[in-house]
């Protein structure tokens, strides 16, 4: 069965050889999980998050596990753009499936630098852009979650990066995402995934003290995943652009529920904490899957949710 996905954006589309992705920030930059599968298997590689450049994230601990899911605040760890280019990109496999760059910043000049810099790079099939982090000249306001906000960032990316397909990934913080995805359209994206962690908290109550170093995290996992199931839903009705469906997705049962939802693709986050070889036994159960429920085309699949 041909698997096979266009994203079809406002000015690049995305070619994906299967809907399977990783998220960003669950897979490291891809070669760390090399010994667990074929990387060139999977339909795409989402690098874990990248700024202009190095940072050394939160103070631990910044992980803990919750019910059927965990908390995380890494801080958005990373060795910077250049490092990124230079030593990590050249040795992924991107002239076989996509590598797509996350990105993110503190200002929309920031933004504007960061997607320029990759703009350059033959080996990036596509920017990631992630708005759930705080705009520094505004006094630390999410970019994801005020639209005029997420607009301008998008705006300046794609003005960056003319050769890029664009990918805006959105928060479940907000009250209204389908504004959010409408204003980001707007702004000239090609395609936006869905959804970033949930804001939660775990505490300790032997030492009385909250779980997390930054008190505060991301919560992800199959948690989180009706949630996300109800944002992609929401988004594929607002926008035409494609959507990428992200949260709580570890089998390929989860996988076609977003995609009967709406998503074109899927991302698989925590589930590569849960075992490293997930997003790639995903990849490889999908197709039987297809063929036991009696999925012929897959494109003509995505959006089937009946409503009657």
């Amino acid at each position: 069965m041909d698997l096979s996905v266009t994203l079809k954006g406002q000015t690049h589309d995305l070619t994906l050889k299967n809907p399977v992705l990783t998220a960003s920030g669950t897979f490291g930059y891809g070669l760390e999980f090399a010994s667990y599968g074929d990387l060139a298997s999977l339909g795409g590689l989402v690098a874990k998050g990248l700024s202009l450049l190095p940072r050394q994230g939160n103070a631990t601990p910044r992980i803990v596990e919750t019910t059927a899911g965990m908390l995380n605040a890494v801080g958005l760890q990373n060795d910077g753009v250049e490092v990124f280019c230079q030593d990590k990109l050249p040795r992924l496999p991107w002239q076989e499936t996509a590598v797509i760059a996350n990105i993110y910043a503190g200002s929309v000049e920031e933004f504007a630098e960061l997607a320029a810099r990759l703009n350059a790079e033959e080996g990036v099939a596509a920017l990631e852009v992630n708005v759930s982090c705080p705009n520094v000249k505004e006094g630390g306001v999410l970019f994801g979650q005020d639209p005029a906000l997420a607009a301008q960032v998008t705006a300046a990316v794609r003005r960056a990066a003319p050769g890029k397909h664009v990918m805006v990934k959105l928060s479940p913080n907000v009250t209204d995402i389908a504004l959010m995805a409408r204003s980001v359209e707007d702004a000239g994206a090609d395609s936006i995934s869905c959804i970033n962690t949930l804001l939660g908290m775990s505490v300790d109550l032997n030492s009385r003290k909250p779980s997390l170093a930054n008190v505060v995290g991301g919560l992800s996992g199959p948690a989180i995943k009706p949630v996300a199931l109800r944002c992609v839903w929401q988004v594929a009705r607002a926008v035409n652009i494609p959507v990428v469906g992200i949260g709580g997705i570890v089998t390929a049962e989860d996988a076609l529920e977003f995609l009967l939802v709406g998503a074109r693709a899927v991302q698989v986050g925590t589930g590569n904490f849960m075992r490293p070889d997930c997003a790639f036994a995903l990849a490889e159960e999908l197709p039987a899957l297809c063929e036991k429920l009696g999925i012929e085309d897959l494109g003509a699949y995505c959006g089937s949710l009946d409503l009657d």
